[in-house]
């Protein structure tokens, strides 16, 4: 199994990015996929999940109205799209399914 996560960057605050996960190994339309977060000197936090076929969400608090989660199936891939970021999300971003965690992105949100 093998999670690959992309995307990050440095963004100024209101700013947007979009991050991916492409999964290999398994059989990907058959999971649940989530994005965590983990900033320096703090826990790690689930951000989003979704379903496996794409139908059902959940997102923390903090996010909600400005992420939101996406798969594509046929491409093995998750995505992150987040808008009106602030300096609070930034933060190690990666993606994991069945105990599997990818490398994580850097997402720093800064003027």
């Amino acid at each position: 199994v093998q999670l690959v996560e992309s995307g990050g960057g440095l963004v100024q605050p209101g700013g947007s990015l979009r991050l991916s996960c492409t999964a290999s190994g398994f059989t990907f339309s058959g999971y649940v996929m989530r994005w965590y977060r983990q900033a320096p000197g703090k826990e790690r936090e689930l951000v989003a999940a979704i379903s496996a076929v794409g139908d059902s969400f959940h997102y923390a608090d903090s996010v909600k109205g400005r992420f939101t989660m996406s798969r594509d199936n046929a491409k093995n891939t998750v995505y992150l799209q987040m808008k009106n970021l602030k300096p609070d999300d930034t933060a190690v971003y990666s993606c994991t399914s069945q105990g599997y965690w990818g490398q994580g992105t850097q997402v720093t949100v800064s003027s």
